[in-house]
């Protein structure tokens, strides 16, 4: 049995399996078991949500609060699939219709004070403890949603507990009117450009960014990105003010959940057995009545411009008469779920489209694809290209962020050492896409070529053991 070295209280908005709208759940999900074997025992806090409430009945309740943000809060405290949760049932707050931040008609208008109430939650955790004797020696913050947690802990007196702010994706802020200052329980004297103020109002994320003890980003690239206004968002200034505090930990993938060779939705196969690949190709293009002689790309991504999904109209027409095939899987943007049909109803025969998400049929594109496409414009970090690599699925990705930092491109110095997993384009526009197709057919035409690189993806690692080692070692330091 591991010896405890330390308790972590990680705070987040969502979490597999309980809840999950995007890679943030995957990677709150997979911490804990991850850091089980560091010797750190975590926590996760996470809001009652309507979904969760019902489930979490009789769990024992450890925290409360008469007056949390315009009603009462209690933390109930139970077990789901190893995972040591904590709810924050506040009904007035979150039992209602519809996903974590959003109703019928847009986003909820209190999220400022929705989320403000898990982080007063947590420093109250992190200060005070739970009613059974487990107290935290850091705080781990999940993006803005939970970007007040070390605000209120730094301004209300943190003890020794330290805390962590994890920028998953700094696009999205947790903006407020400065108007909510009080409201939010945040000390006026705070309200200056140096602390909270953000452009005359509030960032949730920004609160985070100035009083955390350490800052980490989801990998090395995106790290360094983020000082730059293309990809700050307008808090490049505070990233820089804050360099000497920054780390990026690559995440990483539960590689039981995706593996090709225990995988029970496909045909399994290996690095050793990859003819049997070709019939999850067989299946995919069955599926989706497709007859593709070239490579076989697959998208399978939310469809907004972030992510790169305008530029494969454009670059599509040219991979289609090289042979090359399309299947896409995912939703977004009304305009890029049109184009993306458009694209099948251009090319019968070579391009498939489902809009929505089916996690299922997820694993049977990486299992059936050649290729995997992620042109994102930017990408923190990205799971999608590492479970290509998993299941040699070849990643054609921009060079940004996790992808620059989990994908080694084909070019003659990487393919004479043998080492390279994938393709890698700049800039992400729609020629350098379009490149990177051409480069895609060239080396699928190769058969002694293409079979290394997938063997190359199969065997990189792309598992949790070495971030949760970098976490474990930024827990200690935190800790003392």
């Amino acid at each position: 049995m591991t010896e405890i070295r330390g308790r972590v209280l990680s705070v987040a908005s969502e979490c597999v399996p309980l809840i999950k709208t995007g890679g943030l759940a995957d990677v709150v999900g997979a911490l804990p078991a991850a850091l089980a074997g560091q010797g750190w025992d975590m926590r996760v806090l996470l809001p009652a949500y309507r979904s969760l409430r019902g489930p979490a009945a009789d769990w024992p309740q450890l925290w409360a609060a008469a007056d949390l943000f315009g009603g009462p809060g209690r933390v109930l405290a139970g077990q789901v699939a190893e995972i040591s949760v904590l709810l924050l049932d506040a009904p007035h707050l979150f039992d209602r219709d519809g996903g974590p931040y959003a109703g019928p008609g847009g986003d909820w208008p209190d999220n400022p004070q929705r989320f403000a109430a898990l982080g007063w939650a947590a420093a109250d955790i992190a200060r005070l403890g739970l009613s059974d004797g487990w107290h935290p020696d850091v705080l781990h913050a999940h993006d803005w949603q939970a970007g007040l947690a070390p605000a209120y802990l730094r301004y209300r007196g943190a003890g020794r507990v330290r805390s962590v702010l994890t920028v998953h994706n700094i696009a999205f802020q947790g903006w407020a009117s400065a108007g909510l200052l009080g409201a939010l329980r945040l000390p006026a004297e705070q309200f200056h450009s140096g602390a909270l103020e953000y452009y005359g109002g509030l960032s949730a994320l920004k609160a985070g960014l100035v009083t955390a003890d350490a800052i980490t980003t989801v990998s090395p690239t995106y790290a360094a990105e983020l000082m730059r206004p293309e990809f700050g968002m307008g808090l490049q200034g505070v990233i820089a003010a804050r360099a000497g505090q920054m780390t990026g930990i690559l995440n990483g993938v539960d590689t039981d959940v995706w593996s090709p060779e225990t995988d029970t939705g496909i045909i399994p196969y290996s690095a050793r057995t990859l003819k049997r690949k070709a019939l999850n190709r067989a299946a995919l293009q069955a599926e989706f009545g497709l007859t593709v002689p070239g490579p076989l790309a697959i998208i399978v991504s939310r469809l907004t411009d972030q992510k790169g999904i305008d530029l494969i109209p454009g670059a599509m027409p040219a991979f289609i008469e090289a042979g090359g095939g399309l299947v896409v899987l995912g939703t977004g943007d009304p305009a890029l779920e049109a184009a993306m049909r458009g694209l099948a109803a251009r090319f019968p025969g070579r391009v498939g489209t489902r809009i929505g998400y089916d996690e299922a049929m997820s694993h049977r594109l990486f299992a059936g694809g050649d290729a995997v496409l992620v042109p994102s414009r930017f990408e923190p970090c990205g799971l999608t290209q590492m479970y290509g690599l998993r299941y040699g699925t070849l990643p054609v990705v921009a060079a940004t962020g996790g992808l620059a930092d989990t994908v080694i491109g084909a070019t003659p110095a990487t393919l004479a050492a043998g080492v390279a997993t994938g393709i890698v384009f700049a800039p992400a526009d729609a020629l350098g896409l379009a490149l990177a197709l051409r480069r895609l057919t060239g080396l699928y035409a190769d058969r002694e070529t293409w079979v290394r690189l997938q063997r190359n993806a199969m065997k990189h690692p792309v598992g949790w053991a070495a971030p949760a080692a970098a976490y474990a070692r930024l827990y200690e330091g935190l800790a003392g």
